[in-house]
């Protein structure tokens, strides 16, 4: 901004001076919601903002009981599927409490359980007394956010305003400072002279401890709600207009592109591939079916919520390896559309290479060509100056520096397999609109006595079964005491593994690594969630080579995969860093230990061999 000066304060001086501080978030739905509006705004008419989406529509709660929330602002994590057909939110203060809920503060502080309790009607509402009544009733007499905190410490333990906050302050730093310990006296003290039990007391200072461990204030939670129900109601109604922003708007969120388009075409969203005559470098809506009489057979309750009636066209923002520059060329220069590769070629003057990238990746179906004949075609324009990967048989040289094409003969190229088809698929646009992986293995699979994933739902709680999938999603949350959360996906459902840590150290490296696994385990259902608890696991991703050449290149893996995106607690990066120093003492005092230790440069040390351990 022209004229514009910024000044830069630490957050601590900002304090001593009593400067008030504010966060401004800058989330990626927030750019997803404005996007999703303008298609809605543009395709159907429908002028709306996030201040003007229609309130407290049932719809929009039926689905997210029905943890139907894949893309879903905050509750699309698998932990935040589990708990939303638990809690079955009911009304905008509802997911307040989901948002804050699914926290480290609250697990750890064994809040969640006994809230859950007390919706359902299992364990009667009660207060110690009135004053705390009136700061607990709408959690219904369990402390959930920091307010609430705060607030019994000065009701009921004597605190004043200002140490109340310092206690705030101390919540949210504990795994830094350590400073709550402090106050576990003085509150506990407070509260029993006040007349409270003692073990109510010290429960209340253990909950409000787990604060520490990350716990949301309620303003903050009421802001995230907002989003949350902005982005399902746009999730419900129009989930062709949300795909396509979620795709637009990526990276972002926990689920990848491939995960994205499946879930959009199981609400019965027609989706169509990039294409050199359609697509733009984002993906667009165009006119198609009604996604209402196309839905998949887990949504059919959803045939009078859902308003679609557009298709999905996939931008060419999909394309692995294509420039956004290149790509909004190709869109600029075709007017009323291009006619031929090499029609391409001379509107745009992009280079052979990238037409070869749009080949790969199927674009030019619109003009009748495969796949296959369409590389021919970008291969056969030769290429100006010298270059390794130069084929000479599509070119010669003239007295000049260019080259000039030479022309080929028409060929008869024998179709691709529909299974390499979908393996290049997945090598150029991370996804197939073609085929799932699975449904080309089903026959090997039925020999080796794997099920299909689709069938869980069947099946009543204790059965054991043997399902696979290629791998979307691993996660290791810190609340989870070393539990791996895995979600593998076959050609006809989702389904949500439960690796414990007995079995996760026995089977480690296929855990981490397989890109296509089979588990075998007991169906676990609770409250219409359905998990396998994983017993054995075993790689296959063997099987996918048999597609094509390229087949073990697929990769389905979500953002959200922490295999790929670790996320370290806090408190296990600073033992981490413990145990690094303790390494590098080591490694000057005992310089024979140097060429057993592997030191990276960001400072983290492995001990392969047992001598380097010791």
């Amino acid at each position: 901004m022209d004229d514009r000066t910024f000044v830069e304060w630490d957050k601590d001086d900002l304090d001593a001076l009593g400067i008030l501080k504010i966060d401004v978030l800058g989330l990626g739905m927030l750019s997803c919601v404005r996007k999703a509006l303008d298609l809605v705004e543009k395709q159907y008419g429908n002028k709306l903002t996030l201040a003007t989406i229609p309130a407290e529509d049932r719809a929009v709660y039926r689905m997210l009981c029905r943890a139907d929330s894949l893309g879903v602002f905050q509750v699309e994590s698998r932990a935040q599927m589990t708990m939303l057909p638990r809690l079955r939110p009911n009304n905008f203060y509802d997911l307040v409490i989901e948002v804050a809920i699914v926290r480290p503060g609250p697990i750890q502080g064994d809040m969640v359980h006994p809230y859950l309790r007390r919706r359902r009607g299992q364990e009667p509402v009660t207060y110690p007394s009135k004053a705390l009544e009136a700061v607990l009733s709408k959690t219904l007499g369990v402390p959930l956010f920091q307010e609430q905190a705060m607030k019994i410490a000065i009701v009921a333990a004597g605190f004043t305003p200002s140490e109340a906050d310092r206690l705030r302050r101390a919540m949210a730093t504990f795994k830094r400072v350590g400073t709550i310990g402090t106050f576990q006296r003085k509150m506990i003290d407070g509260m029993l002279a006040n007349g409270y039990e003692r073990d109510f007391a010290e429960r209340c200072f253990q909950q409000i401890e787990g604060f520490g461990e990350y716990g949301f204030p309620e303003s903050h939670a009421a802001s995230f709600a907002l989003l949350v129900y902005a982005s399902a109601w746009l999730k419900c109604r129009y989930p062709d207009a949300f795909a396509a922003a979620l795709l637009n708007a990526q990276p972002m969120g926990f689920y990848a592109p491939a995960q994205i388009v499946r879930d959009a075409r199981e609400h019965g969203v027609e989706v169509r591939p990039p294409d050199i005559n359609h697509s733009h470098w984002d993906a667009t809506l165009e006119p198609g079916p009604r996604a209402a009489e196309h839905l998949h057979e887990l949504h059919q309750e959803m045939r009078d919520d859902v308003w679609t009636t557009h298709a999905v066209r996939l931008g060419l923002r999909e394309i692995k390896g294509l420039n956004e520059n290149d790509a909004k060329l190709v869109v600029d220069r075709r007017s009323i559309g291009y006619d031929s590769v090499r029609d391409v070629w001379l509107r745009t003057g992009l280079s052979p290479r990238v037409l070869e990238r749009l080949a790969d990746a199927d674009c030019f179906s619109s003009l009748g060509l495969t796949r296959r004949e369409a590389l021919w075609a970008a291969k056969a324009l030769g290429r100006v100056g010298d270059r390794d990967d130069d084929l000479p048989l599509f070119a010669s040289r003239c007295s000049g520096p260019a080259r000039i094409v030479s022309r080929e003969p028409d060929v008869s190229l024998p179709p691709m397999p529909i299974g390499e088809e979908v393996i290049n698929d997945y090598r150029f646009l991370h996804l197939s609109l073609r085929a799932h992986p699975a449904q080309f293995l089903r026959p090997d699979l039925k020999t080796h006595g794997i099920g299909k994933n689709a069938t869980l739902r069947r099946m009543t709680s204790g059965t054991r079964t043997r399902i696979s999938g290629l791998v979307t999603c691993r996660q290791r949350p810190g609340s989870a005491n070393g539990v791996v959360f895995m979600t593998i996906e076959d050609e006809t459902a989702v389904a949500n593994v439960i690796v414990w840590p007995k079995v996760f150290e026995r089977f480690r490296p296929i855990v981490l690594g397989a890109r296509y696994v089979a588990i075998t385990g007991t169906v676990q259902e609770e409250s219409s969630v359905i998990h396998v608890v994983a017993e054995q696991l075993e790689d296959l991703t063997h099987f996918l080579v048999r597609l094509a050449e390229h087949g073990s290149e697929i990769d389905g893996l979500a953002r959200c995969d922490e295999v790929r995106r670790p996320i370290e607690e806090q408190r296990e990066a600073r033992l981490a860093g413990n145990r690094q120093n303790r390494l590098v003492r080591l490694m000057r005092e005992m310089p024979e230990l140097a060429g057993d230790l592997d030191v990276s440069a960001h400072g983290s040390a492995h001990a392969p061999t047992r001598r380097a351990r010791a």
